[in-house]
């Protein structure tokens, strides 16, 4: 797997100078309901993994994404992109028709499980920043709150949001129980002049939380692949899940 190199920064003080394993998965083009129930699918299969993923995605067509506990009615009226996705994390409105979209998984005995939401929200949102200062894009986490819309992440920004030029253009949505912990994010990309690839290369060197990941490619196959189509069918392809609030 080439990776592009990008100079290192100063490190986080809450990096650990270890080297880990971890899974890479580049999946690209999937309809929304396939995303969403591979994300949980791997949450649950986080144990038998037994290393963290990182996911990279896209979305076939336009769609919009909501929080697990969000009503329909209302995102719904706040935008006309379709499909409508629930979530298995919370948050708020998300939309995807230019985004890029990644997922974390971690294992119930990684360090990142054991860390308070407002922790593993900065120690991502600082990642991206790394990632984004390697390609000469400086960006800044947000120190408190923006104005904002209440139940729409990408208007104003909350504490340790990722902000270009004062403007939000990272979130994250998460989800944390005795499986592991999901991490949905996504980045809005409009004015900055990089291409995805090359972010996607930059996330890979050197995060500032470890002193080196060993990245193997995870393949999506067996009981795995089930789990998937099965969600997609049981779950997130239903109008009965996704409109149920």
């Amino acid at each position: 797997m080439r990776v592009r190199r990008c100079q290192h920064l100063r490190r986080s003080s809450t990096s650990a100078s270890v080297s880990e394993d971890w899974y890479l998965f580049r999946s690209r083009d999937d309809r929304a309901a396939e995303n969403m129930a591979t994300d949980e699918a791997l949450l649950e299969a986080a144990a038998s993994l037994s290393r963290p993923v990182l996911r990279f995605y896209s979305w076939t067509e336009p769609a919009a994404s909501f929080g697990y506990s969000q009503a329909y009615a209302e995102i719904a009226r706040w935008t006309n992109l379709r499909p409508l996705i629930r979530r298995p994390t919370g948050g708020g409105l998300v939309p995807h028709d230019a985004d890029w979209t990644y997922s974390l998984v971690f294992p119930a005995n990684h360090p990142w499980h054991r860390l308070k939401a407002v922790e593993s929200y900065r120690r991502v949102h600082e990642w991206l920043q790394h990632a984004f200062a390697c390609l000469g894009v400086a960006a800044s986490l947000s120190s408190c709150c923006q104005r904002s819309v209440p139940g729409q992440c990408f208007v104003g920004a909350e504490q340790f949001d990722l902000l270009h030029t004062g403007r939000k253009i990272a979130g994250a949505a998460q989800r944390r129980n005795r499986l592991g912990l999901l991490i949905q994010g996504s980045v809005q990309p409009a004015g900055i002049l990089v291409k995805r690839d090359d972010w996607e290369n930059a996330m890979l060197q050197r995060p500032p939380f470890v002193e080196k990941i060993d990245w193997a490619e995870l393949r999506i196959e067996g009981n795995l692949r089930q789990r998937i189509e099965d969600l997609v069918r049981e779950k997130y392809g239903q109008a009965s899940y996704n409109e149920r609030r």
